[in-house]
């Protein structure tokens, strides 16, 4: 019963997709409606890992929403590519954030110390967010399967037949590519001092 409604939803979520793609604006808001809570779901799981970000889900899922609609060359293909590519974005909004808020660190420099060092330790895991992100980038270069995984598992929370289903490769090869690019990640920031 679980399975059927869950094969009945991903459906529902797909036709939505190719609706709203073929430029019908009500399966737009449709979609959304369908998809708000799986997002919310995915940005509490980051934000959680992100402890020290400034953004609450909802401000994580509507940035990241606008920006997928905003993207006039995106064609999803169904449920899974979907939330892949929602995934990507709410990386690039969350490092895209870190980067603004070092830039502002770095602009206020001249605080008095005491005040300089507790932005600091509100604001330690900037550099970490963003270390994983060139980690990942760097990684890409090489394996972009692989970068995409740790993206899907990572950022989204998606679970690995549903990555799986995203990149069309089977579970199995997505345990691979998640053991992989944990192993090459953690060397990678390791070569890098990080």
């Amino acid at each position: 019963m679980v399975e059927q409604r869950s094969a009945e939803q991903t459906h529902e979520v797909t036709a939505l997709l190719h609706a709203w793609r073929g430029g019908d604006a009500g399966a737009g808001e449709a979609l959304l409606a369908r998809v708000y809570a799986e997002l919310r779901r995915m940005a509490r799981g980051q934000l959680r890992r992100e402890h020290l970000s400034t953004l609450e889900p909802t401000a994580l899922v509507h940035e990241a929403y606008l920006r997928l609609v905003d993207q006039k060359r995106a064609e999803f293909h169904d449920r899974a590519h979907f939330f892949a590519i929602a995934a990507t974005v709410m990386r690039r909004v969350l490092v895209d954030q870190a980067r603004a808020r070092l830039a502002d660190k770095r602009q206020h420099m001249a605080v008095p110390l005491a005040v300089a060092t507790d932005l600091a330790a509100s604001r330690d895991r900037d550099p970490e967010l963003l270390d994983l992100d060139r980690a990942l980038e760097r990684l890409a270069v090489e394996h972009e399967r692989a970068a995409r995984v740790v993206e899907m598992r990572f950022f989204a929370g998606l679970g690995e037949r549903e990555i799986g289903e995203a990149l069309g490769v089977a579970e199995r090869t997505v345990k691979r590519d998640w053991a992989f690019a944990r192993a090459w990640l953690l060397a990678d920031l390791a070569r890098n001092g990080l």
